[in-house]
């Protein structure tokens, strides 16, 4: 009987915006006959980042794409890997000789560190290997020392309180990124001056190990033989590398305290709205509440197809992704990321802003 290798697995990390769902959409979109799974830890309602993957062209229909994005809708995948993300895996396992890849993308505000030792269980170590983790770096924003877009009200709300440490949980979990990185990418390259992309990864490098290589990318464009292969093993020594989120639980078992907690996501569903009237008034929404994230998809009078919006800070992305089914209503839904929102309050000035 033919005994089946090991199927590696690559888990995605980053901050919010930072572009790591550009970068698994280029992965299968250029994935040259790989069979591949794909995991998405959804922070929110609304699976946006599920259905975005679903829709890349990666020579199957659509029944079977749908197979083939397994979405855990928590956004904590350190502390429910047994709720959600195990039978998930052992799913995969029992198809593993039908699959060459899985590929996991965290929400923006998980930990990597608690994911990659899930893979010393035997159940998992036994049939998978983290081939690598990869981290993506918003390099604008680490160029304006922010580590994220507008994180200004978080700082401020650091610092009104006595009680947090004085590191933001924004720094932090940057850092823990890092620390549980195997390639870091500098994405965004193509928005920042040569001599400031520089200064990131010296920065970048400044809190890596020398085995821990560095690229720079635009749109998270990389070739597959960079991303793949890499052969870490990461499960094997992911226990030495020392995070933030190691403090916060040496000797206590109670997770209630996780960086993470102190973000909201918050669902919206809105009437079909003007274009340039939704992105201004969203614009401005971020720029009045320090909303961190926003993504979804609107419905634009008299458009037949849907249009994609992700921003980042008062930086917002958009096209038109697909048609609308007959069989779906044309609404405008949106997730918003941030600390402390008020979600009645978003939606009624959202809806008072586009005359809804």
């Amino acid at each position: 009987m033919k005994t089946l290798a090991k199927l590696p697995v690559t888990i995605v990390t980053g901050f919010l915006g930072s572009g790591k769902t550009t970068l698994l959409r280029h992965m299968l979109d250029n994935a040259n006959g790989r069979r591949i799974a794909v995991i998405v830890n959804e922070f929110g309602e609304l699976g946006i980042d599920g259905e975005i993957l679903k829709q890349c062209s990666i020579g199957c229909t659509e029944e079977e794409a749908n197979g083939r994005v397994y979405e855990l809708a928590n956004g904590c995948l350190c502390c429910t890997v047994q709720e959600e993300f195990f039978p998930v895996m052992r799913e995969l396992v029992a198809r593993r000789g039908d699959l060459d890849q899985i590929l996991i993308e965290t929400s923006g505000l998980a930990l990597p560190k608690p994911l990659v030792q899930a893979f010393q269980w035997p159940e998992i170590r036994n049939a998978c290997t983290v081939d690598a983790v990869i981290t993506v770096v918003d390099s604008p924003a680490v160029a304006a020392g922010t580590f994220a877009a507008f994180p200004e009200q978080v700082d401020a709300q650091r610092k009104l309180d006595p009680n947090l440490d004085h590191e933001s949980p924004l720094h932090e979990l940057f850092a823990d990124q890092l620390a549980s990185a195997d390639l870091v990418i500098l994405n965004k390259c193509d928005q920042i001056a040569p001599e400031a992309l520089a200064a990131v990864r010296a920065e970048v490098e400044e809190e890596l190990p020398p085995a821990v290589k560095v690229v720079e990318a635009s749109k998270g464009v990389l070739p597959l033989e960079v991303l793949l292969g890499l052969g870490a093993e990461s499960e094997a020594h992911i226990d030495g590398r020392r995070t933030h989120h190691d403090s916060h639980h040496d000797g206590d078992d109670d997770h209630d305290d996780h960086d993470h907690d102190a973000f909201d996501s918050i669902s919206l569903d809105l009437p079909e709205a003007d274009e340039s009237l939704l992105l201004d008034a969203l614009t401005q929404l971020v720029t009045d509440t320090g909303i961190l994230r926003v993504k979804g998809f609107a419905a634009i009078p008299g458009k037949p197809m849907r249009l994609l919006i992700q921003g980042v800070g008062t930086r917002f992305d958009k096209h038109f992704d697909r048609a609308w089914r007959s069989d779906e209503a044309r609404i405008t839904r949106l997730v918003l990321i941030g600390q402390d929102l008020d979600a009645a309050a978003l939606e009624a000035r959202l809806r008072a802003a586009l005359g809804a």
